[in-house]
């Protein structure tokens, strides 16, 4: 294994898309489209990560704060490629990048239904809150 972890840029964009496409657990939307992307990553640049192996794309996150509290988004390991250490590397990286930038605490948000990114991200540290409830709406 030839295993590589850099910034992601958007130039990975249709490879990294493609990627989480085949993840189970990755909900992608017209958030995810090619502009929207683009300026997260130019809003929080630096701090979204791609793994790659042999140049092929095994891992990749979004990161990214609003100034007060981070969040990380579409956290995927292939699973071949789980439980090597490259999902908390992945995250390790997006915990360091948010505390250059002053972030003290960091969210996720997990399907309901997934028990096996529930038990991961406990294991990387993050505590589940059961006294809230995501709500949304259309703007």
């Amino acid at each position: 294994m030839k295993l590589s972890i850099r910034q992601m840029t958007m130039a990975d964009y249709e490879e990294v898309v493609a990627f989480w496409r085949k993840q189970e657990g990755i909900g992608l939307n017209d958030a995810d489209e090619r502009a929207s992307l683009a300026r997260y990553l130019r809003r929080n640049c630096g701090m979204s990560f791609v793994a790659r192996d042999g140049g092929k794309v095994v891992g990749a996150v979004l990161c990214g704060h609003e100034a007060r509290r981070g969040y990380l988004h579409h956290l995927a390991v292939a699973a071949p490629h789980r439980r090597r250490g490259i999902g908390r590397t992945l995250v390790d990286r997006c915990m360091g990048a948010l505390r250059k930038q002053g972030i003290r605490k960091c969210n996720v948000f997990l399907f309901a239904d997934n028990p096996e990114g529930g038990q991961f991200w406990k294991a990387v540290g993050f505590n589940e809150r059961t006294d809230l409830k995501v709500m949304q709406r259309h703007t």
